[in-house]
């Protein structure tokens, strides 16, 4: 039997007083799936967003499958979570109709996987008006960012009550306070959103509508293949479907539509020349409706590469960061990575 202070620490026992869990070594876990649940429905339950004359609620989860659990391996926190919410609102505008319009909100994929701002939120209505559409669209700027604040609650306060216990003192330790085992133990791995800075705009007596903020992307991508082959993988529908592994609609010619990635993706080929150019109508369908971003796509064939230049105008500038990860991901990379056209890709402008 080896004496104290010497063999592997996972088998002195008489380290701790209660011979539990020694030097944190084995796999501990707790099970936060209900306690998440009935959490969320605190966060949300008459969540009001309300901004000069437009008032929105959101009444209810109607949805929240998923699970979250925590756990401790060799005195290291793991939090693993991953969910689907469906949202019930409700807005109206004041001192105008205070005619109810209804709508869902869908969050599919609130995991540890995403960062807070890469969280998907989609803001839907029931019927399409004058008045809903306004609703939606201030949903869409103003309410998401108060929806990802409640995200980030759950998260923080997840990561606060589920850490209690799961790390033990070793031998020669002393206990630390609750907040002191919080800063030092618990690590947040989400950024929180920044707001989303919105104007809201008043036409005479007419209802308060919302004015997007919008930004600008510049990237520039090389590819290892001509010009032509990097044209075809842009507009044939089978080499689209190829690269994002879901149904596509590709009408490559000009004031033909595409639908990408589930429809997710919508627009229109406003011009089109042959291993040139590309010029597009594009949007998310998350987008407030008729919002639409201008993508400028020029192919320039060199001597051992085709550099592809992209100017994408009209981002709302919330999005601006996650759609330069998206091109990226879903686009280049998942274009180089399926027929072999890899090669380093160029800075951002």
């Amino acid at each position: 039997m080896a004496k104290w202070g010497e063999g592997d620490p996972r088998w002195i026992v008489e380290e701790r007083p209660d011979a539990t869990n020694v030097n944190n070594w084995h796999w501990t876990e707790k099970n936060a799936t209900h306690w998440s649940k009935e959490r969320f429905q605190q966060l949300y339950k008459d969540f009001k967003i309300v901004k000069n004359e437009l008032e929105c609620t959101i009444e209810s989860v109607e949805k929240c499958s998923g699970e979250a659990t925590v756990n401790n391996r060799k005195g290291k926190l793991i939090f693993f979570y991953e969910w689907e919410l469906v949202l019930k609102w409700q807005g109206c505008i004041l001192n105008a109709s205070n005619t109810p319009h209804e709508g869902k909100i869908t969050i599919p994929n609130l995991s540890e996987e995403n960062d807070l701002d890469e969280v998907e939120i989609t803001i839907t209505i029931e019927k399409s008006n004058e008045e809903s559409e306004i609703l939606k669209q201030f949903m869409y700027n103003v309410g998401r960012d108060q929806i990802r604040q409640q995200l980030g609650v759950y998260i923080k306060e997840l990561k606060e009550e589920y850490s209690k216990n799961l790390i033990l003192p070793k031998k020669g330790e002393t206990s630390v306070s609750k907040d002191e085992t919080r800063e030092t133990k618990v690590n947040f791995g989400y950024h929180t959103a920044s707001a989303n800075k919105t104007k809201v705009t008043s036409n005479g007596n007419g209802p308060v509508g919302c004015k997007l903020e919008v930004r600008t992307l510049k990237m520039v991508v090389e590819f290892q293949c001509n010009a032509n082959d990097l044209y075809n993988a842009l507009t044939k529908a089978d080499m689209i479907i190829a690269f994002t592994k879901a149904p596509a609609k590709v009408e490559a010619f000009k004031g033909g539509e595409f639908q990408l990635y589930g429809d997710n993706v919508q627009g229109k080929f406003e011009e089109l020349v042959p291993e040139k150019k590309l010029l597009l109508s594009w949007r998310l369908k998350s987008w407030p409706s008729g919002h639409y971003s201008n993508v400028l796509i020029e192919l320039e064939e060199l001597q051992n590469c085709t550099q592809l230049k992209l100017e994408q105008s009209g981002i709302p500038a919330a999005e601006y960061e996650t759609m330069k990860k998206n091109w990226y991901r879903y686009y280049w990379h998942s274009i180089k990575q399926t027929f072999g056209f890899g090669v380093p890709l160029a800075d951002i402008l």
